[in-house]
């Protein structure tokens, strides 16, 4: 397998090196997951509340009721579904949006959207106010969940792109684990303080992140991709901690124009030539089908099913104190996602998609097995319990965010703010899919699965594998640019062995560089250099 160091060769040069300060204005977007992890995992613990059960439910006799009364279960899989169907709508509408006015203003925007739905949250007595809530807030979180990934990938060094996006997927889990302690914390007063408090905490997180982007710059590949480069050198300079004239900057710059140009002369992208170019290895029809279809397959690992369910499914089969159990199961994906920050530079994209499926089937069947040969014994509790923890860690250590990285990375410029969206909108298109589904899978009244849901949750990792092995191409140490020519030039499973020969000067005119010669003052024609050694 190739290093980082190896795969860039001669043409490491190209990126600047980075400083901590840069580092740190690249890592601040990833606080942007804390409201994706957030507002998905408070729904958990404030459906076993009682005074919620009371409050927003209708007479019951079923034996989880509070004072006769709780919710049904389409007004359960309605509360927590609705929120992917919002995310789903935003996430394809924040392509569109992103190209048009920036990266960085339209993650603004979906923070005020979220905004407004928090308030109605916060307001609701009621589930016919709760679920408009919820909409609008997903709708918000579809706008910051696509963009934040597109902009971290984008102004983020090759070297370690991996690890930053991965912070994404760490902040999803702490946004998971705050919703867990939250909960914990209120489930116990009798008034509307204990869902509201959950709910309201939301504001304070799209507050910090709405804000903390002004300070940041825009996206230097959005500036060259609208002819403005004098701004996207003194972008890249902010964020490399370099002077935007420097020969790092320069050299970087040049490379960006150069690509663009070059994918330019295919003509402007809209989102019809987001499926065109058939099935061939560089296909743009190709890597949004790959994007996709990699969205969808995280979500059938089943790992939401845990964060949205798993309260009262834990209950279902007989485990008491399930919100302590639950917050459990959340600090294992907040303690194991770090991992990822040093596998994905070390180890690479496709070995952790392909590795971590393998660790999550295995945890899968065991769970559905013992669950149904012992149904109901300590054993089997136990089991569950420390089979789901595995099963947690391999996830949050490999698919969780991996998955985020790649979608960023495979997609050219011109089309990659609506191919992340694309991708985006998948995950929660299926995301939605599954939370509604999955009542009706385990409640009593219906499929009453109990453990045996964990085969179809092993069925669907054991094609998570076949996946990974068969599609997914390895990113790991190259700029985007040199993502885009790998993609072009070999096949997913031969991926690992391609090395940057060249930049894109031999299929680019040079001289059509002069208006970043005018955007960098003094700067040299840029040199492509062939790498012999490769």
């Amino acid at each position: 397998m190739a290093s980082s160091a190896s795969r860039g060769g001669a043409l490491d040069r190209v990126e600047a090196p980075m400083t901590l300060r840069g580092y740190l204005l690249c890592v601040f977007a990833a606080f942007g997951g804390i409201l994706f992890g957030y507002d998905s995992g408070y729904i958990n613990g404030v459906l076993g509340m009682n005074y919620f059960k009371q409050q927003f439910g209708g007479p019951s006799s079923d034996k989880d009721a509070f004072n006769g009364h709780l919710y049904k279960t389409w007004e359960k899989s309605l509360i927590v579904s609705i929120l992917s169907a919002g995310t789903f709508f935003g996430a394809l509408m924040a392509g569109s949006v992103a190209d048009w006015v920036g990266r960085r203003s339209t993650i603004i925007a979906g923070c005020g959207i979220f905004s407004i739905g928090v308030i109605l949250q916060v307001a609701s007595s009621t589930v016919a106010v709760l679920v408009p809530g919820r909409l609008i807030a997903g709708f918000g979180i579809g706008f910051v969940s696509a963009v934040i990934i597109l902009y971290m990938s984008e102004v983020a060094p090759k070297k370690f792109r991996g690890a930053i996006v991965a912070g994404y997927q760490f902040c999803i889990t702490l946004g998971l684990l705050l919703a867990s302690v939250v909960d914990n914390a209120t489930k116990d007063r009798m008034d509307s303080s204990s869902y509201r408090i959950a709910m309201g905490i939301q504001w304070v997180f799209a507050l910090i992140l709405g804000t903390g982007l002004f300070l940041l710059p825009e996206s230097p590949r959005w500036y060259v991709k609208k002819g403005r480069n004098g701004d996207a050198a003194r972008a890249l300079g902010t964020l490399r901690g370099q002077p935007y004239e420097s020969q790092y900057v320069k050299d970087e710059l040049n490379e960006l124009v150069v690509n663009h140009e070059y994918e330019m002369r295919k003509g402007q992208a809209g989102w019809a030539d987001c499926f065109r170019g058939g099935w061939t290895p560089s296909s743009n029809l190709r890597r949004v089908v790959l994007g996709m279809a990699l969205q969808m397959m995280q979500q059938w690992t089943g790992v939401n099913f845990i964060f949205y369910y798993g309260s009262t499914f834990f209950k279902t089969v007989g485990l008491q104190n399930a919100f302590l159990i639950s917050m459990t199961t959340t600090a294992v994906n907040v303690c194991s996602t770090p991992i990822s920050f040093w596998t994905i530079e070390r180890f690479g994209r496709r070995m952790l998609l392909i590795y971590g499926a393998v660790g999550m089937l295995v945890c899968e069947f065991i769970i559905a097995i013992v669950g149904t040969a012992d149904e109901g014994s300590k054993a089997a509790g136990m089991c569950l319990i420390v089979f789901t923890c595995f099963y947690i860690f391999f996830f949050a250590s490999t698919w969780g965010p991996a998955a985020w990285v790649v979608i960023g990375e495979i997609f050219p410029l011109p089309i990659r703010a609506k191919g992340v969206a694309l991708s985006t909108a998948s995950n929660w298109f299926w995301n939605f899919l599954i939370g509604f589904i999955t009542p009706y899978m385990v409640d009593e009244d219906y499929g009453n699965m109990k453990a045996k849901v964990f085969f179809l949750w092993g069925a669907t990792c054991t094609a998570c594998v076949l996946f990974a092995y068969f599609l997914v191409p390895e990113t790991k140490g190259l700029s985007l640019e040199q993502v885009d020519r790998m993609l072009e030039e070999t096949t997913p499973r031969n991926s690992t062995k391609w090395v940057p020969h060249s930049m894109r000067g031999d299929m680019a005119d040079i001289s059509s560089l002069g208006s970043t010669e005018k955007a960098v003052p003094d700067a040299p024609a840029p040199v492509f250099r062939e790498n012999h050694d490769a």
